[in-house]
């Protein structure tokens, strides 16, 4: 195990932003993860997991403690199938997501091709509860093997024990920093039919005679995902992101009715998809367009993207003050006109 000293985070994060570890150590095994975590208990000094660094705003201050990058990898079916005839595959949790779903598509097993183009590795999708265009990592989960840090020891967490929800999981909630992430175990359908319920893909394969299967569904996904500057393209200043910044709202029957009304009084009328109405889930981006936030609205050198409503963007050289500052601009406006209060999605490292 090699530990660096004073080694700059943000060219580790797609958003490009961020201080440096006090400490830095990139894990290739569970021993390297075992003596990381000793490490750091041994110099008192606070723990952070790096997985693809896609989904986090990191302080300007950089992180005072260890951080501990993951880069277990490797992607194997294994030779049974569970229950139900489902294929099993066991991912490194720093292998890459994008590369795990194209793994998955080429061996002709449904279940995460919605999910393609996605940044971030394996190991943060459990975290998130991952989803998009219909499908979540939840849904696919089979076993979780973690670096139980409460006892030191490796563990495997079913499904359930996962306590899984929209956008969280225990990793993220009730046990947030017990557990190091080290392989996901995914149960995939064999021959399984490509998912197409959200209104993007429909659209997208509409008067189509043939039904697509999972690659072209996979191709659909990322085309839709670059078109709104959610795909990492190389010197795309609307990929400076931290991709949605902010969670679609889950809101209570009186919450609804109360945005409905005031919906009404503006003669807006609030979008609705099968995939958000069931749990009267409604869409941040429209909230967020419908407060007077524009595509391409900067706020110094931090913006909102060109392509996405959702996507905060790094404009060039900008600090995570000031990506904060625009996040809470966009809060408070959207709490003042819909009485909705947003979410945050990134993690903040560093706060």
């Amino acid at each position: 195990m090699q530990v660096q000293e004073n080694i700059p985070l943000a060219p580790l994060t797609t958003l490009r932003i961020g201080g440096p570890a006090r400490f830095f150590v990139e894990a290739k095994s569970i021993r390297d993860v075992e003596e990381s975590v000793r490490f750091a208990r041994t110099r008192d000094v606070p723990l952070f997991v790096l997985g693809g660094g896609s989904n986090l705003v990191v302080a300007d201050s950089g992180w005072p403690g260890l951080v501990l990058k993951i880069g277990i990898t490797g992607i194997e079916r294994r030779a049974g199938e569970a229950d139900g005839g489902r294929a099993l595959f066991d991912a490194g949790a720093g292998e890459s997501w994008d590369r795990f779903v194209s793994h998955a598509v080429v061996a002709h097993c449904a279940g995460v091709e919605c999910l393609s183009g996605i940044p971030g590795n394996v190991g943060g999708t459990p975290v998130q509860n991952v989803g998009a265009y219909g499908q979540e990592v939840s849904n696919t989960i089979e076993s979780v093997e973690v670096f139980d840090r409460k006892d030191n020891q490796v563990r495997e967490l079913c499904n359930d024990a996962c306590g899984f929800a929209y956008r969280s999981s225990i990793f993220n909630t009730t046990e947030r920093g017990r557990f190091v992430i080290l392989r996901v175990t995914y149960a995939l359908g064999p021959d399984g039919e490509p998912y197409l319920e959200y209104a993007d893909l429909k659209r997208h394969f509409e008067g189509r005679e043939s039904a697509p299967n999972l690659a072209e569904t996979r191709e659909a996904v990322r085309h839709i995902r670059a078109r709104k500057g959610m795909l990492i393209v190389e010197g795309d200043p609307d990929c400076r992101s931290a991709g949605s910044f902010f969670k679609n709202p889950v809101l209570s029957e009186e919450q609804h009715e109360d945005l409905k009304k005031r919906a009404d009084a503006k003669k807006l009328m609030i979008p609705s998809y099968p995939a958000l109405e069931k749990s009267r889930k409604v869409s941040a981006a429209w909230l967020v367009e419908h407060s007077g936030f524009t595509r391409g609205y900067g706020l110094g050198r931090a913006g909102i993207s060109s392509k996405h409503a959702l996507a905060i963007v790094n404009r060039g050289g900008a600090t995570a003050a000031e990506i904060l500052a625009l996040k809470d601009q966009i809060q408070q406006r959207v709490e003042e006109i819909w009485g909705v209060h947003l979410e945050p999605e990134p993690v903040m490292v560093g706060f």
